[in-house]
């Protein structure tokens, strides 16, 4: 079973909707589509996730993204990278092959802002809405369906999908033309890699002068320190744990789509640039997994 937490869901008309893609993120987000009433058809790149998704919330699984979509009002996906992206959607066997037209696309994967685009341009010559969604919140936020969801894209095709999207929302929200939902997510990658670092010096630095660090994070985190990070990450830092989700193999390819848009539009992330190297390091001494928060290691 599931660590999924029961909520209640408002009263929305039952769609029939696919969803793509059941990592982490993925398998609870479809559950709550599923308990909130909506008919959902899943497809996963491993069927046994597939068959354990439906043996737990009901619906159907498929074996091709093209079979999955057909027949749906709205399609979901959460894949990995760009190219899983393209692989779910484009070819014989992708979802817009299985798509009717006036039916909306919503991918939630963090991607490029490119790639977005490029999708967004391939459904209109299908008659297809495509909006991007990253989303943020974490494998704790699907978990609660608490996700914060930053869209680009058409507004009637946004408006179409939220209602139904809010099952595992607490924000769905619409950020401007095709490529705007990415650029958001970028800009919210960049405020936690300063966030990180800077709360695992402030750690460190405390542990160093023999504070109470405990106390330390309890007295700042009522002031101008006070962070979601420090709220949440700080004491689990203290104690050494780093089991939290958000592996840092993901931040790094986050960081990796930031800095590559940041060689486009001239932004100049210094910063960003560095703690992207830090991250690095922990990969080099086996950090992989490890959540975003294990950057302190590298100060011990």
């Amino acid at each position: 079973m599931s660590s999924m937490a029961e909520r209640p869901y408002e009263s929305v008309p039952s769609h029939r909707v696919a969803f793509i893609g059941l990592g982490v993120m993925g398998y609870p987000m479809a559950g709550h589509l599923a308990r909130a009433g909506h008919s959902v058809t899943v497809y996963n790149r491993t069927p046994a996730k597939a068959e354990a998704w439906v043996a737990e919330f009901g619906g159907a699984h498929r074996a091709t993204p093209r079979e999955a979509a057909q027949g749906a009002d709205i399609v979901f996906a959460c894949v990995g990278n760009d190219d899983d992206l393209r692989s779910v959607t484009l070819g014989a066997d992708g979802a817009f092959a299985g798509m009717a037209p006036k039916t909306v696309f919503v991918d939630h994967t963090t991607a490029s802002a490119d790639v977005a685009r490029e999708l967004h341009g391939a459904g209109k010559a299908l008659g297809i809405s495509f909006v991007d969604a990253p989303v943020s919140g974490g494998q704790a936020g699907a978990q609660n369906g608490a996700l914060t969801v930053m869209c680009g894209g058409d507004a009637a095709a946004f408006a179409t999908a939220k209602p139904v999207a809010m099952a595992f929302s607490r924000a769905f929200t619409h950020m401007g033309d095709s490529g705007a939902g990415q650029l958001t997510k970028m800009v919210n990658q960049i405020c936690i890699a300063g966030l990180v670092q800077g709360l695992s010096e402030a750690i460190a630095f405390g542990q160093k002068a023999g504070l109470d660090m405990n106390q330390v994070l309890d007295v700042i985190g009522k002031g101008a320190a006070q962070s979601w990070q420090l709220d949440n990450r700080g004491k689990t830092m203290v104690a050494g744990k780093f089991d939290f989700g958000f592996a840092v193999d993901w931040m790094r390819k986050d960081l990796g789509l930031v800095l590559d848009e940041a060689k486009r539009n001239g932004a100049r992330l210094p910063v960003t640039a560095l703690v992207d190297q830090f991250y690095a390091d922990l990969q080099a001494m086996g950090g992989n997994r490890l959540d975003t928060s294990s950057l302190i290691k590298r100060l011990k």
